[in-house]
């Protein structure tokens, strides 16, 4: 993944680099830049005196000493004063420069704080845009990308939009079922019938099997409902609309046998296995119009994975991996669906991370950094490799 945002403690990142929120005579001092010095020795210390310091917005290297990281690279954030004064440019040059500077020991993993976001008081919702846009810029550009690591200590240091928080939380409330998934869903459905016996425990759980199970394998086609199939005492049409009145046996059996009502070999059924979830992907960024680094920058995946997908038309991704392709492809919620089916996995209706992904989609915001930064807001895992 090229780039990650992680809850971790800067000092004990094992990456080629690591970055230094530091003042400009590089002498030390608290909060990340006094971390760094204490965890790295004083060596650290002699080789910045002899550097003599830096301009608000430079970077330099020294070695990381006692430090799991080769290297340190030292920057100077702007202190914030009301964004008048160029803050937003020296920050983002502060990020910039510190890749580059990485770029040049031959780094191939970067670890950054959120500059500027601490005692030199930039707003951290601010902080955090900007840094995100930085790395963005410096990414776009780049055919063998580093892996890049934004590093929050707590939970305090990482804020994104009020207004965002608020309506995505709206949206799980409103469809989240997170405590005895079944007793509010059968309440769901029995206020949906009033007058109407419950449904008995073998239907329940059919519907409960296509649900939750999709995740593990590909779902059957849910052949019409007829008469017969309906459950005694429950009008047709409401057997129809809530789709509860078909057995699992029925479905089951309609799977397996064709229209004739001969059974399949199994040879027969295993011939005819569906389009795989590579195929279906590379068929995607073809109709899309995209090239292949198009879409896996886009997606947030490094050129090696995509490779590795590439050339195995079985491959079975993780799922944000098979989630970042449709993000970075913008599907819409069915073809996501579909594309994720095609790996085993499917969007519920009961798993945070499924629902904020889906406010995202529906919201046709397709900014996989975006959605990254909620997803680390909500505790969950973020897309990509």
């Amino acid at each position: 993944m090229p780039f990650a945002i992680v809850r971790n403690d800067i000092t004990k990142m094992e990456v080629d680099a690591i970055v230094n929120a530091a003042n400009k005579s590089l002498k030390g001092g608290g909060g990340v830049d006094g971390a760094i010095h204490a965890a790295a020795g004083p060596e650290l210390l002699e080789e910045c005196r002899r550097i003599g310091g830096i301009e608000t917005g430079e970077a330099v290297v020294t070695g990381g000493y006692r430090l799991p990281a080769k290297y340190v690279i030292h920057t100077a954030g702007p202190v914030y004063r009301g964004g008048i004064f160029g803050e937003e440019r020296l920050l983002k040059s502060c990020y910039i420069e510190s890749l580059k500077r990485a770029e040049e020991k031959g780094c191939r993993s970067v670890a950054f704080p959120l500059i500027s976001a601490g005692a030199y008081h930039y707003p951290r919702e601010k902080a955090l845009d900007t840094a995100i846009r930085a790395i963005r810029e410096y990414l776009s550009g780049k055919e063998d990308e580093p892996e890049i690591y934004l590093v929050i200590y707590d939970r305090e240091s990482f804020r994104i939009s009020s207004k965002k928080v608020k309506e995505i939380r709206a949206f799980i409330d409103d469809r989240y079922v997170e405590a005895h998934p079944d007793r509010r869903r059968r309440e769901s459905y029995d206020a949906a019938l009033p007058g109407e016996d419950s449904f008995d425990s073998a239907v329940f759980q059919n519907e409960a099997f296509y649900e939750a199970g999709a995740a593990e394998a590909p779902q059957a086609p849910m052949p019409q409902y007829s008469e017969a199939a309906k459950k005694p005492g429950i009008p047709k049409a409401k057997a129809k609309k809530t789709g509860y009145a078909l057995s699992q046996k029925a479905v089951m059996s309609s799977a397996m046998a064709p229209a004739s009502g001969k059974p399949k070999s199994l040879d027969e059924w295993v011939r005819e296995i569906d389009e795989s979830f590579t195929e279906m992907l590379l068929r995607k960024i073809d109709e899309k119009g995209m090239t292949d680094a198009e879409c896996y920058k886009k997606a947030n995946i490094d050129r090696k994975l995509f490779s590795k997908i590439r050339m195995n038309p079985q491959y079975k991704p993780k799922k944000v991996t098979a989630l970042a392709f449709a993000i970075a492809l913008e599907l819409p919620l069915a073809e996501t669906q579909e594309l994720l089916g095609k790996a085993g996995y499917t969007l519920s209706k009961s798993s945070k991370f499924d629902l904020i992904i889906e406010y995202f989609i529906l919201n046709g915001n397709y900014d996989i950094f975006d959605i990254n930064e909620a997803l680390f807001h909500f505790d969950q895992v973020l897309l990509g490799a």
